[in-house]
Order: C-alpha cells, then structure tokens, then sequence
C-alpha cells in the first residue's frame, strides 16, 4: 500500500440532546467512552475544488471509450482509508456515500487485506470458476461459514449471483417457475409449452406479473426495469411489460404527529394492492409475485411501518403470490440490524429475500418451494465470485467482533437527532428527517438546491448522495462511528449557512 497505515484514538460523543445554540455554532461533545479506529484518518482535508485538474483529464481521456456523464471523480484507492475517500488530486474526504451504499466497513480495512494477503486464498482470486457447473471443493463449506449464518428467518437455502439486477432477476424467474408448477400442479411442462416458448408464445411463455412500487428500485435489467420507477432516465426507450403498480405509502413526518393520516394511507395503498391483483387477474396475467424494498431507497428513502409489510405479506399468502423482500441496499447492518426486514418482528418475513452491495456478493436466500425443479433453469456462467465469500465471511467476523451492529445504533441515534436540529434550524430549506440506523435522508427545499448543497459539501470534505426527487441520504461504512457524525454535522451546518 502507498502509505503506512495511521491509528488513533477516539474520545468523544454525542450530548444526549443535540442542539445549535445559535445560528452558525458548532456541535460539541462531551467525553465518553473511548473508541479506537485502527487504520481511519482524522479528518478531511481538501486541496482543490472537485473534481480537480487531475481528475479532469482523466475525465477527458476515459470520454474518448465511453460515456462519462455519471462519473463524479477519479479515486486513489491505496491512499483510501476507513470512512475516507482520497481522490486522484489528494483530496480526502469523509464518505457518507461508500460506492452507493456497498463499502461494508470502511476502505482498506486491515481484516481485508489479510484475506487477500493470506496464501491459502490466492487461487480464489486467481480463478473463477463456472459455479454452475464446476465449483470449487469448499465451496459449501465457505457458504456456510458466509451467507448461511445470515440467513433471514425460516430460509435455509441461498443462490448466488454476482450483482443486485440479476440476483433480482433470477428471483423473479424462481418466482415465475414455482408458481407455474403450483397451477400445473406438477414440473412437467407439456409439448405444446416447450415449443411455444421457443417463439416467445403462449403456453410456453405464459402471461404472468409481477406487482410492484411506484418510487421502487430493483435494477436495471430488463424484467428489473418492468418493477423500477425511481427514475425516468433508467427506463426511458427500453421496452417493458404490462405489470400492475401500486402506489407507496407517502408518510407525513414527525410520525407521531401524524399517526392516523399515516395508518389511512397505508391502508389505501393495501387496498389498491389487492384491487390490482384482482384486475391483472382478470386481465388473464395474474400476479406470480410481489416485490418491495424495505426502505425505497433510489425512490427516495420512502419508509412504511411494520404494519404495513405485515398485512403485504399477509395479501400475498391470500392471493398466492410469492413475496419478494429486495435487501440489496438496505441489508448487511445498515439500518441497525442485519436485515431491515427484522424491524417488522416476524418470523416469517418473505419467501424470497435477494441482496448484494454491502454483501460483496449478490444473490437470493429463499424457502424451499422456490428451489428451482431442473438444472440450468437458474444459470449463467459464474452465478457469483467466490473470492467474495472470503471477504464475506471476514466482514461478518468483524461486524461480531466489534459489535458493529450497536455501532450503528448510536450512530445512527446521533446522526438523526443531529438532522433534527438541522432542520428546526433551516425550516426553510429541510424538511422530513427520517431513518434507521444510519440509513438516513432528509428532504430539501428543491431538486436545484439539494444539488447545489451536493456540491458544496462534497468541496467542503464530505461525499454524500441524492435519491428521489429532492432527497439527501445518507450511507456510510458501518464503522461510522459518533465522532464522524459530528465531523459532518459541523461541515453541513456550514455549508447550509452559505445557502
């Protein structure tokens, strides 16, 4: 690595009760117990506006391969460490971003750099095989030991993939084979079935749906994109299917001030659900599954009560639809516990719960009765990576070991007391602080300003990221710990007096 890594202690933490004494001060902590981070920075420190010269060239050299119209910045990943991002001109900055929600503890992290160190692994990095077809030997042993000891509730069975969209997509296929052996009421398809499909016809490819969100994300391949309605750009030309879509609840905030207009719009969105499945029913293209995300993130952080997700999965099992949990961003600790689905307190919260990101992997946990009945019908070339595994298991070993999931409790606590204040500082500009853990967001003014404020701050030291019309999130490492919180807090303060 370019440069050696740097320790130093922690000794603060958040007041109880977060305030701004007047308009421009800063927060302050009192002592506390003491936290260490091995291998993190102290601060930002910034050297020109971003993106710099530097990454302004390589802008203009990668513009003449490809379309660079997303690219934000270059970045130095040997000199990133902990919660900070160092970009190709030096500039070092705290990420409340982390890839879009997928660093799972930090950048280096020397756990990680002693499973790529280590000698056993080295032909798991060297070669990736064709799981398939051709797994290597540990291969149970190392699902096990990673994705199986996470496993959601009543799910012992899990299908890896290498990314959100098609760990989304083949649930979709697993949803649409299961319930088309629960009509036939057997796995075998007739004659007539295996021909048409072949020309893209009834029996063969028969009219079902799959229900979903208006404001959801589930990714960008092409039955993803039938169920993603976050935004125009990732669907605008691509053809689509003829699926129902029902609306999200819009809560009102502070919740407890708005408890009855929010049960209200729940129960419209219910009823609607259920008004859809009819109809597609009788539209001869019956609804094979729902699919819903915990939290809608890319939607814009679009949150619902547990009821609500009790009484979806309920509709479900009443109209016999498979209940799609998508975890992707919202899995692996971000909101407190492992699953965000464990907030709703059951124990029986999905037939099919897919993920990646934070996971490093992708892929699906699902009941039994979705075990795809033939070879092949589940496939691609390398259905995952097991090198990420490796690092999948080390993640969980740390998350463990350091409590990681209380770490984000706190932190999560503070960053929201912290928005909180904010927001009773800035009415005019802030508005709907909401989350758990530390997967946070709050709304401002206008899409124009959000961006604006983007910006500054991310000039200011802090990356952080935009989703739904004129939302902020918030998505840091899972070893964000209180004192980064009010890193940031003080540089968003900042930058919303300058607004």
């Amino acid at each position: 690595m370019a440069s050696s890594l740097l320790s130093r202690q922690l000794a603060l933490s958040l007041q109880h009760n977060l305030r701004l004494a007047a308009p421009g001060c800063r927060y302050v902590s009192k002592t506390a117990t003491k936290s260490e981070v091995d291998f993190d920075y102290d601060a930002p420190s910034m050297k020109t506006e971003v993106p710099g010269p530097k990454s302004m060239e390589l802008l203009k050299q990668l513009g003449d391969i490809q379309n660079v119209g997303a690219i934000n910045f270059f970045c130095n990943y040997d000199e990133s460490r902990g919660n900070y991002l160092v970009d190709a001109d030096g500039n070092r900055m705290l990420d409340v971003y982390t890839q879009i929600s997928s660093i799972p503890i930090g950048y280096n992290h020397p756990a990680l750099m002693k499973v790529m160190a280590n000698p056993h692994n080295l032909s798991s990095f060297v070669n990736r095989p064709a799981l398939g077809i051709l797994p290597p030997e540990n291969f149970p042993e190392k699902i096990n030991e990673s994705l199986l000891s996470v496993a959601p509730s009543g799910m012992s069975r899990v299908q890896t993939m290498a990314c959100g969209s098609c760990s989304n997509e083949n649930a979709y296929k697993a949803m649409f084979i299961w319930y088309r052996n629960k009509v036939r009421g057997h796995n075998s398809p007739s004659d007539e079935e295996v021909t048409t499909c072949m020309i893209n016809q009834t029996p063969g490819c028969p009219d079902l749906s799959i229900l979903s969100f208006m404001g959801g994300f589930h990714g960008r391949t092409l039955g993803c994109l039938a169920t993603t309605h976050s935004k125009a750009i990732h669907k605008l030309d691509i053809p689509s299917f003829d699926w129902p879509i029902a609306p999200f609840p819009r809560l009102q905030y502070p919740l407890e001030q708005f408890a009855r207009e929010n049960a209200q719009e729940e129960a419209r969105c219910l009823e609607e659900v259920e008004d859809l499945i009819e109809k597609w029913r009788k539209k001869g293209r019956p609804v094979a599954g729902i699919v819903i995300e915990p939290i809608q993130a890319e939607g814009g952080d679009n949150h619902a009560s547990p009821d609500f997700f009790l009484k979806l999965r309920d509709i479900a099992r009443k109209h016999g639809c498979a209940f799609h949990v998508d975890e992707v961003q919202t899995g692996c600790g971000a909101t407190g516990k492992f699953w965000a689905h464990e907030h709703w307190g059951t124990d029986d919260p999905a037939d099919i719960v897919s993920f990646s990101k934070k996971m490093l992997t992708g892929g699906y946990y699902h009941r039994d009765e979705l075990q795809a009945d033939k070879a092949y019908r589940i496939f691609n070339t390398w259905m995952g990576d097991p090198s990420k595994n490796l690092f999948l298991s080390e993640v969980l070993n740390v998350i463990r070991r350091e409590n990681l999931l209380e770490e984000v409790t706190r932190s999560g606590k503070a960053l929201l007391q912290g928005l909180y204040a904010l927001q009773a500082q800035y009415p005019d500009l802030l508005s709907r602080a909401r989350g758990q853990g530390t997967f946070c967001a709050i709304d401002i003014k206008d899409d124009a300003t959000r961006n604006s404020i983007l910006l500054k701050t991310r000039n200011k030291g802090v990356i952080l990221g935009g989703c739904g019309d004129r939302t902020i999130r918030f998505r840091p490492a899972l070893i964000f710990k209180e004192y980064h919180v009010h890193l940031f807090l003080n540089i968003f303060n900042d930058v919303l007096r300058e607004i």
